[in-house]
């Protein structure tokens, strides 16, 4: 009988999985199946082949490329600057043995909670009200908001497993906070700062809500030019586009998986 239970239980697991997996994969796999269509407009299944609209893509979209620079610029800007002010928090949150800390981590990750619509129009109306225009730099401080508690999320992680016996060797040996901080608690939670980053930069590189509010036309980010696309017509391109991010996203997620895989062995 124990077994019977444990077989039912088992399978009603191994179910509930493939129908996650499922439902996180297929809209994908719709996309990138429909963006090898050798017609005008979106359909699946297509009718038939080819690589037409990604040749499109490559060769007759200077506004599309436009604001792929401008998005990857924006997503390294943000990504520097999280990656900095997370780690250094989580840092700070960690050593400390202060009721205030637990305060400032829930500040911290307050932007996670709100509404990130709601959010962005904040931030527009705060840059309305300081006579700020909306520029990349606008995008870039509304992303680092963003995308900074996804950092901190992830170095706390690194710091919950560090031992912290190798900081106090390290002082009582008469190392300054400096120069243990560079050569001994950075290194041991390099991974959670790698992990944080790439992240950080693919949440803000894809991000709606914000960039919708506070990018002016010449700093318009490729997923709102893609929205507008949509809104107007169904442009194949989009699919295309759609399917190079989601290749160059697996070739990332392999390379640190295997890289991660390299260095724990």
């Amino acid at each position: 009988m124990n077994n019977l239970k444990e077989t039912s239980f088992g399978w009603v697991i191994y179910g509930m999985t493939a129908l996650a997996v499922i439902l996180l994969v297929a809209p994908t796999l719709v996309v990138v199946v429909s963006s090898f269509t050798d017609e005008m407009t979106l359909r699946f299944p297509p009718k038939s082949y080819s690589l037409r609209w990604y040749y499109e893509l490559w060769s007759d979209s200077p506004q599309i490329w436009r604001t792929v620079k401008e998005s990857l610029l924006v997503a390294a800007l943000t990504t520097g600057i999280c990656i900095v002010c997370g780690t250094l928090a989580s840092v700070a949150i960690a050593r400390s043995k202060s009721r205030f800390a637990a305060v400032l981590d829930a500040f911290f990750m307050s932007p996670l909670i709100l509404p990130t619509m709601a959010f962005g129009l904040a931030l527009l109306l705060l840059f309305s009200a300081m006579g700020v225009s909306l520029s990349s730099w606008t995008l870039v401080i509304g992303h680092v908001i963003i995308c900074t508690p996804l950092v901190i999320r992830m170095v706390g992680a690194s710091l919950q497993q560090l031992n912290m016996t190798l900081l106090e060797c390290s002082a009582s040996l008469g190392a300054s906070a400096p120069f243990t901080f560079f050569n001994v608690t950075l290194p041991l939670i390099k991974r959670g700062v790698i992990a944080g980053g790439l992240i950080a930069f693919l949440s803000s590189f894809d991000h709606v809500p914000v960039s919708l509010m506070l990018a002016d036309p010449r700093s318009e980010t490729l997923p709102i030019h893609l929205w507008t696309i949509l809104e107007t017509n169904l442009d194949v391109r989009v699919a295309a586009v759609c399917g190079v991010i989601v290749f160059f996203t697996l070739i990332i997620a392999v390379f640190f998986d295997r890289l991660a895989g390299a260095k724990s062995s």
